[in-house]
């Protein structure tokens, strides 16, 4: 299945590149461009993307409300968000994922691994790794989110097991990671994190990361 690619960065240059890159790849196409917030937010209900490549900073309206428009809109309930910012450390980037973004890149990184990560997203994946993601998210929840109220709940209710496997996510670590860590197979682990997404409502892990941090299940620097 081709991946439908809307390109939202207010760089012309920046956009001309990645839709040469994403074109090049057989498994998906670039089907809209967008230089501002509002453009991306109106493509993204014309153009039927699967997926949105959007920089955090945009004139008229930011990458992070353009990205809560999206992830707000039901209609746009399969639409996944990858944002883009110039430095690993930017505070915009937590916003971001707390607006609904499926995961974060630095726009300095290799063309593979840009397709890779929109492949990754575009599958239902978040974007995290142990290290830069997980200590970013953990530096930034450090205090009570002071905005918008999270939409989701809690994590009681879970089973222990359950916890477990949300304290390892937040962590970063991924299926067969998790698996090995708790003496699971595989597929089991994707079932407990499947699990917990509709227990909490949680669009991927990402959020599942945010939940974890913000209900103090992780706490902050034991990343």
């Amino acid at each position: 299945m081709t991946i439908r690619v809307l390109l939202a960065d207010d760089q012309n240059l920046v956009r001309a590149s990645f839709a040469m890159l994403v074109s090049s790849a057989g498994d998906m196409e670039v089907v809209a461009e967008a230089g501002t917030g509002r453009e991306a937010v109106a493509l993204a209900r014309s153009a039927r993307a699967d997926l949105i490549v959007m920089d955090i900073r945009m004139p008229d309206l930011d990458g992070i409300e353009a990205t809560r428009l999206i992830a707000a809109d039901e209609d746009l309930a399969g639409v996944k968000v990858l944002v883009l910012t110039t430095y690993e450390t930017d505070e915009n980037i937590v916003e971001a994922l707390r607006a609904g973004a499926s995961g974060f890149l630095v726009k300095d990184i290799r063309p593979a691994e840009l397709l890779d990560a929109i492949r990754t997203v575009a599958a239902g994946e978040s974007l995290l790794s142990p290290g830069p993601t997980s200590r970013l998210i953990a530096r930034f929840l450090r205090a009570p989110n002071t905005g918008t109220p999270s939409a989701l709940d809690g994590p009681s209710g879970l089973s222990e097991r359950e916890r477990q496997v949300l304290a390892l996510v937040a962590r970063g670590l991924n299926n067969p990671e998790i698996g090995d860590t708790l003496g699971l197979s595989p597929l089991t682990a994707k079932t407990h994190v499947s699990r917990i997404m509709g227990k909490l409502g949680a669009r991927d892990r990402v959020q599942l990361v945010i939940v974890a941090y913000e209900s103090g299940l992780v706490i902050p620097g034991t990343v």
